[in-house]
């Protein structure tokens, strides 16, 4: 079975999480200079079979899209084009960066781990993918 990756983007560094092969169990990957963020993925999509790119989808409390959504939008654009085999999928992503900061101080982790930006890219990203799993009833 093929891989489900969630994509936690951000105009400096991008929070990747995936599943396990069977496509059960969402775990941060990596947090990746957005600059390296395409040619990372295509590199990691040579060494893993991934079906799904679940791409969280910045908006405001009201429902309005965020400024970063000017971003996202090409992004996913540029995914479809590139990997017309997989499904591209925008979702959610609101509350997820203060859910991840919740989740990183809950489980036990010093305080100076905790100020790693990085560690929370990916958090969210992983707390992204968890979430649409849900959605799918997966």
């Amino acid at each position: 079975m093929a891989r489900l990756i969630a994509i936690d983007y951000g105009t400096k560094r991008t929070g990747l999480a995936v599943t396990d092969p069977l496509g059960i169990i969402a775990s941060p990957l990596e947090t990746v200079d957005t600059k390296q963020l395409e040619c990372y993925l295509s590199d990691y999509f040579m060494r893993e079979q991934v079906s799904t790119i679940v791409v969280g989808y910045p908006r405001q409390m009201n429902g309005q899209p965020s400024d970063t959504m000017r971003y996202v939008e090409p992004l996913i654009g540029r995914l479809r084009h590139a990997y017309p085999e997989k499904v591209v999928v925008a979702y959610d992503e609101r509350f997820t960066s203060v859910l991840a900061q919740r989740t990183i101080r809950e489980s036990g982790i010093g305080k100076m781990a905790r100020r790693d930006k990085s560690l929370v890219d990916k958090v969210s990203a992983a707390i992204i993918l968890q979430d649409y799993m849900a959605s799918k009833g997966m």
